[in-house]
């Protein structure tokens, strides 16, 4: 996985809504980038409609959240729809954006479940990897992105 600090990989993808995301039309906004395993399994769909059920909150602290998976457009489509789904999400078919952020485990061909905090400046502010923790990793990352909008939005110090 990538560290804190690191800038993070800029990616362009069709999105389940139909329309592109870019980590660069993003820029200036706080970016929670989450990789789960596949679609319709049971921690991940957990996973997402924990997302879906904080996306309102996340949105008022000026963040975007963007989920990705390894499943085929019409899979993560089905997924987004049947968990009614408003944020952006990916279907990383070719893998790149998965490899970009080295979110697969070393031997094997499935992407842990991390979620990337991506600061305003594209950078990142926080890692996060709960397997089967999921509740405990939403909370986590919530937690994490609730601080950092507080803290962006406080006027630099002398």
């Amino acid at each position: 996985m990538l560290a804190v600090g690191t800038p993070a990989p800029v990616f362009l993808a069709r999105t389940t809504r139909g329309d592109s995301i870019s980590l660069r039309e993003l820029h200036g906004r706080i970016v929670v980038l989450y990789f789960f395993r596949r679609a319709f399994t049971p921690n991940c769909t957990v996973e997402t409609k924990g997302f879906r059920d904080n996306y309102a909150e996340l949105a008022q602290l000026g963040s975007e959240v963007v989920g990705v998976s390894c499943d085929d457009y019409a899979t993560q489509c089905r997924f987004a729809g049947a968990h009614d789904v408003r944020f952006p999400m990916i279907a990383d078919e070719d893998r790149s954006i998965s490899r970009a952020y080295d979110v697969f485990f070393p031997i094997l061909p499935l992407s842990h479940r991390v979620t990337y905090v991506i600061d305003r400046e594209a950078v990142i502010a926080g890692v996060f990897n709960h397997e089967f923790q999921v509740v405990k990793h939403l909370d986590e990352v919530v937690r994490f992105t609730r601080e950092l909008a507080m803290r962006s939005k406080l006027p630099p110090s002398r």
